[in-house]
């Protein structure tokens, strides 16, 4: 990514019962005030800088288990 610009991360997530998604740095916090999260579950970051990059993790959760998905970010 080019810093500066906004990045989505994708996450899809399906099943019955409906699963919970949640995002976050493997290394870090999520930016604070850069960062939201919409109802299809991607997480969009703004203005992002060299300090975003890194591993980003999506996990969905259900009474039937847990399942992630990992992506990398450089900037």
């Amino acid at each position: 990514a080019v810093a500066g610009s906004t990045v989505e991360l994708g996450c899809s997530a399906r099943g019955d019962p409906v699963p919970q998604v949640q995002w976050h740095k493997e290394h870090g916090d999520l930016p604070w005030g850069r960062h939201e999260v919409d109802r299809e579950h991607t997480l969009r970051l703004y203005a992002v800088t060299s300090a975003d990059a890194g591993a980003y993790v999506c996990t969905a959760q259900s009474q039937l288990g847990t399942a992630a998905a990992t992506t990398f970010l450089r900037v």
